[in-house]
């Protein structure tokens, strides 16, 4: 093929450059981005078209963050713009027109895996160890099906009440299935044990990431990472890196919550992620965005996430776990991700719609997003009004167990200092501290 040919990847004119071969010897693909646009006009939206990225993950690489490790993703862009295989130290790629004898690729090293921080199950003799042993391995339709509506109804009080009374439920029923998962030699049943496994151990790390519990909650989020890419779940890694960008945030990590978005994206991607999960991430990459305070970043991230919510479509194959994304959902986030750039006058109305929709008996979310509205109408100095606001909080954080809320009520308390000699402000920080103790 000619060069003036249209061609889809990169020339060989610039796969023979000293520069690129020496870039792509070290996998250095902010590097490998800016040669292929700087000689050869390949624009970050071309990049990311040819190896299935968004043109903001290839934009954040081409400024030297994140560094592309993930070998599926490197697969991909070798792929996508006809690198061969022996630059990036991979196997010769199918589309090559034939063998080419190479030296040994760099060795990868893997990373240390994060210990499973699951009890083991021999330690106790709690009721779930006990009926364990004595039920067997004998797994139905029925088994599996109970097993998923156990989860539902997890989801259903996490939202509710919060996740610290549910918590050793969680943990008791994911020993349970791990001890299944053990004895059991169908490959269909295996499967989905490992599906149900995966998101006991998520949630377990959330319920631990709603008590601040960080360290912990990273070891569940990592072993469900495991179980599913034993069974290449791309959908629910998504899921669980979402979860692990959310934490990030919360640890003022702002640059590795959007690396984890990004991670995110792509995983969903790679099997054609559905409208609404995209929507999802794309509001999680905001939020880290919204932390390190970059403004622009942060309304292409929610425009992105706006778009990806308006292709929903009825029929769409969601996976359950990401339903609860609705628009009143995409309301409040985009109100919490303005609110944490300053933008008050924006995210206020956002908010206030979102608790008009959002169910009553969500006790936690309301507790939550009662903390944003309260913030932003302080942010316009609207004292009286946020004190009634996280009055309203401070009452569901006491009837609800989350550390979360009760922290960002403490937040809250800092906020009102300059405001103390206020009545209204003196009552607050009292109930607040009431809420905490």
């Amino acid at each position: 093929m000619s060069e003036s040919t249209p061609s889809p990847g990169l020339p060989r004119r610039l796969l023979t450059d000293p520069e690129m071969v020496a870039a792509c010897a070290e996998r250095d693909f902010a590097l490998i981005f800016q040669l292929a646009k700087r000689k050869c006009g390949f624009h970050p939206s071309r990049v990311a078209r040819a190896c299935e990225l968004t043109p903001s993950r290839v934009g954040e690489v081409m400024k030297g963050r994140p560094k592309i490790t993930n070998m599926t993703v490197i697969e991909r862009i070798a792929d996508g713009l006809r690198i061969p295989g022996r630059m990036l130290g991979l196997a010769d790629r199918s589309w090559e027109p034939s063998p080419i004898p190479r030296r040994d690729p760099t060795p990868v090293v893997e990373p240390a895996r994060t210990p499973l921080p699951v009890v083991d199950s021999r330690s106790g003799s709690d009721l779930d160890n006990i009926l364990a042993i004595a039920a067997g391995t004998r797994v139905t339709p029925n088994v599996l099906r109970s097993l998923q509506a156990s989860i539902e109804d997890y989801w259903r009080r996490d939202d509710q009440h919060g996740g610290e009374a549910l918590r050793p439920a969680v943990i008791g029923q994911l020993r349970y299935v791990t001890g299944i998962m053990r004895d059991t030699a169908d490959p269909n049943y295996r499967r989905s044990l490992h599906g149900i496994a995966a998101e006991l151990a998520r949630l377990t790390g959330w319920t631990y990431f709603d008590a601040r519990q960080y360290n912990t909650a990273q070891g569940y989020f990592t072993e469900s990472l495991r179980l599913a890419r034993e069974i290449d779940d791309r959908p629910f890694i998504a899921n669980v890196l979402a979860c692990l960008s959310l934490q990030s945030t919360y640890q003022d990590r702002a640059q590795d919550a959007i690396t984890l978005a990004l991670a995110a994206q792509d995983s969903a991607r790679l099997v054609g992620g559905t409208p609404r999960l995209l929507a999802m991430l794309s509001m999680r990459e905001a939020f880290g965005h919204a932390s390190a305070h970059d403004q622009a970043s942060t309304h292409r991230a929610i425009t992105e996430a706006q778009q990806h919510f308006e292709r929903i479509r009825e029929g769409d194959d969601d996976p359950a776990w990401v339903e609860y994304f609705d628009r009143t959902k995409l309301t409040v986030d985009t109100g919490i991700a303005l609110g944490q750039l300053g933008d008050a006058t924006a995210a206020e109305p956002l908010i206030a719609e979102a608790l008009r929709a959002e169910p009553t008996t969500n006790l936690r979310g309301r507790a939550f997003h009662s903390f944003w509205l309260a913030r932003t109408q302080l942010q316009q100095r609207q004292v009286e009004l946020a004190c009634a606001t996280a009055t309203e909080a401070a009452d569901l954080a006491a009837v609800i167990e989350s550390p979360r809320v009760v922290a960002h009520l403490q937040e809250f308390r800092h906020l009102l200092r300059p405001y103390r000699a206020n009545a209204s402000v003196a009552t607050l920080a009292d109930r607040i501290t009431s809420a905490a103790g």
